[in-house]
């Protein structure tokens, strides 16, 4: 676990738990004992169980934790995914904070996969984008792989995406060459991406040396399918992005695009329904 993960989990602790868990210290006795597992109220995509795990073990280390199923799984209602015991004030302490991380990571892996379904068949990759929650921004992209899909660039620094409103892009392909060039040569790690909303600038692009990807910015499925047909291989690789939802998706990924990025499955996700049901002994 990386160590803003780690920082997240313990801001999330403190923020639930403040000066104390004033309900668990006066209702619940010290020497309780208890079992429980969390289970799935509805359907979806599992992800997130180790972040969940986690925050039981910063609570109370004697806490015992079995995997029920694994990041990925699909879950149907009444599925029992984690089973917990430990102390009683131990278990309620950390309920909410786990269940936030799992409901949250799951809603995405969900949401990706509903929209990898639709692209069965196709070799379309359902990508994610820089629309995540702040700080949360490792563990969503997880939970998108979780879900069948493809993480796009961390950030700013691993990837070059040159837009319209880039200034590079006004010197004309000769400066956006030169650009390319000694981004390349000094930082030779980092992919580079370009932006198109025309055909035309397709074809211009198709003619520079580095460029890894083409951003097809929404372009209508007929353009796009033109745009494919204009690349001579399978380079640079083509990405579809606007407009893009379930009653979209399909006919997108059958244009031949690579990828199609959706920052839906991160920003519109809604959290799956679990719960953790104490068990009697």
């Amino acid at each position: 676990m990386n160590s803003a993960t780690s920082q997240l989990i313990d801001l999330a602790l403190n923020e639930d738990i403040g000066a104390g868990d004033v309900t668990s210290e006066y209702f619940v006795p010290a020497s309780q004992r208890s079992r429980a597992k969390i289970v799935a109220k509805e359907e979806g995509v599992l992800a997130g169980l180790e972040i969940a795990a986690e925050v039981f073990r910063r609570v109370d280390q004697k806490i015992e934790i079995r995997f029920l199923a694994e990041d990925g799984d699909p879950v149907t209602p009444r599925t029992y995914v984690m089973e917990v015991e430990g102390p009683s004030r131990a278990l309620l302490t950390a309920e909410r904070t786990a269940l936030n991380f799992l409901q949250r990571l799951s809603g995405i892996a969900t949401k990706t996969r509903s929209f990898v379904a639709l692209t069965e068949g196709t070799s379309a990759r359902i990508l994610d984008t820089r629309k995540t929650t702040p700080g949360w921004r490792v563990l969503e992209k997880g939970a998108v792989l979780a879900g069948g899909g493809t993480n796009h660039r961390m950030g700013l620094y691993d990837r070059a995406m040159v837009k319209d409103n880039h200034l590079v892009a006004e010197g004309g392909l000769e400066e956006l060459q030169n650009a390319i060039n000694r981004l390349k040569t000094e930082k030779p790690s980092v992919e580079v991406e370009l932006e198109a909303d025309r055909l035309d600038q397709v074809e211009a692009f198709l003619k520079l040396d580095g460029v890894d990807y083409i951003l097809l910015d929404n372009m209508s499925n007929e353009q796009m399918a033109e745009a494919v047909k204009m690349r001579s291989g399978s380079t640079p690789e083509l990405e579809a992005s606007g407009g893009v939802n379930l009653d979209t998706v399909a006919g997108i990924a059958k244009t031949g695009v690579d990828f199609i990025s959706v920052g839906a499955v991160t920003h519109s996700a809604v959290a799956l329904d679990l719960s953790l049901e104490f068990l009697d002994e």
